[in-house]
């Protein structure tokens, strides 16, 4: 039998919040936009992290979240795109740039890349 819940969105991009009603069985993300929620994502298949989410409280369930380590799971972050709801939730958004840099930035030996500058001859 299908349960639903209540979860509370923060949406710091554009500073809304939003409350709405998911069942268990279906992805958040998907839910929230045929309740008329628009929430930053791109692939829709858990292997980026533009519809990131930091868990406030409550309970999400997401097996196919590839784009997002297992640490940063248990940090409480989550991808919307391929999260169920297993309890009453309380999230909000996070900037895909700082995500990214939580999950990859100690791979990069010289810090962020900076986009735009030119290059010096040699």
């Amino acid at each position: 039998m299908t349960q639903t819940y209540t979860i509370k969105i923060h949406n710091r991009h554009t500073n809304q919040h939003h409350t709405l009603q998911v069942p268990d069985d279906r992805y958040i993300l998907h839910n929230c936009e045929s309740q008329g929620v628009d929430l930053p994502f791109s692939c829709r298949n858990g292997a980026c992290t533009t519809c990131a989410v930091r868990i406030l409280s409550g309970e999400i369930y997401q097996p196919e979240a590839m784009g997002l380590s297992p640490d940063l799971q248990k940090q409480g972050y989550a991808l919307l795109c391929v999260s169920y709801a297993r309890s009453d939730l309380e999230v909000e958004t996070q900037d895909e740039d700082e995500v990214y840099e939580l999950q990859f930035g100690r791979y990069f030996g010289k810090g962020k890349v900076e986009i735009g500058l030119p290059l010096e001859d040699d």
